[in-house]
C-alpha cells in the first residue's frame, strides 16, 4: 500500500511522470519541482471580474474551465480542462488539477493533486494530498495534514510504520472513493480504491480497497464474485 500503483490509474493523464515513484510520499515532495519545469502562464479561458490570481504567470487554465467571482489562485498551480472553481474557493500554490476537476464553494486546496473528476465541492480542506480519479469528498470534509506535536507524519500499513519524511501529509484517496459529509482524515491517511466512507467519521492509518467503513474505521470488504 505504499505504492502509488496501489491508489491510482494513472497511465493516460498528462503528468504520469509525478508518480514513477515507488514510495507513494515521494509523489507529493516532487510537486513543486514538477510545475517549476512547466511552461505556466497560459490561460485558455475568458476570466470573469472579482477575481484574483497571484502570480498570473505560473497559472495555466484548461480551455472549458469555468472559474466563478471571488475565486483566489496563488501560483505555481497548473488547471486543467472543464474544470469548475466555485465562488470563495482558495487555491494555493504547487496544486495541479486534472481535467474536470470540481473545487467548490469555500473549498481550500494546498500542495495537492486532484486527480481528473475528482470533487471537492463544499466546504473542503484538501492540503498535502492526492485524491485519485473520480473520487468525491462530501460537504465539510476536511483532510488534517499537520500533527499537533508537528512531528514527521508516520504512515500505517497494517502492523508496520513507515517514516514520510515529511512534517505536512494529508490523505491518499485512491480512484473511485467517496467520503461523506464532515468526516475528518487523519494526517498521512492512505485510502485504497472504491472505498466508501459515511458522514461523520474520523479516518486513521491505512484503509484497503473496496472496503465499506461502518464506524470508527471498521470496515468490510465485498469480494468480487
Amino acid at each position: 500500500m505504499l505504492h502509488p500503483g496501489y491508489y491510482f490509474n494513472f497511465e493516460s493523464i498528462p503528468f504520469s511522470s509525478l508518480f514513477e515513484e515507488i514510495f507513494i510520499a515521494d509523489v507529493l515532495k516532487k510537486i513543486p519541482s514538477y510545475l517549476q519545469k512547466q511552461k505556466l502562464g497560459k490561460i485558455e479561458i475568458p476570466l470573469p471580474e472579482n477575481i484574483y490570481l497571484e502570480n498570473p504567470h505560473l497559472i495555466s487554465i484548461g480551455e472549458g474551465t469555468i472559474i466563478e467571482p471571488g475565486v483566489y489562485i496563488k501560483g505555481p498551480v497548473l488547471i486543467g480542462k472543464n474544470c469548475k472553481i466555485c465562488h470563495g474557493a482558495y487555491i494555493r500554490e504547487n496544486v495541479i488539477l486534472g481535467d474536470g476537476v470540481v473545487v467548490g464553494h469555500n473549498s481550500e486546496i494546498k500542495n495537492s493533486i486532484l486527480l481528473p473528476r475528482a470533487h471537492a465541492a463544499h466546504f473542503n480542506y484538501v492540503g498535502d494530498s492526492i485524491l485519485g480519479f473520480d473520487t468525491n469528498l462530501g460537504a465539510g470534509v476536511i483532510c488534517a495534514n499537520f500533527r499537533l506535536d508537528e512531528k514527521e507524519i508516520i504512515l500505517h500499513v497494517k502492523e508496520k510504520k513507515e517514516n514520510s519524511g515529511l512534517r505536512k501529509f494529508g490523505v491518499i484517496l485512491g480512484d473511485g472513493s467517496k467520503i461523506g459529509c464532515n468526516c475528518v482524515i487523519n494526517p498521512g491517511t492512505l485510502i485504497g480504491k472504491n472505498v466508501l466512507c459515511p458522514a461523520g467519521i474520523v479516518l486513521s492509518k491505512s484503509i484497503p480497497s473496496k472496503a465499506k467503513i461502518i464506524s470508527k474505521c471498521m470496515y468490510s470488504i465485498e469480494e468480487d464474485n
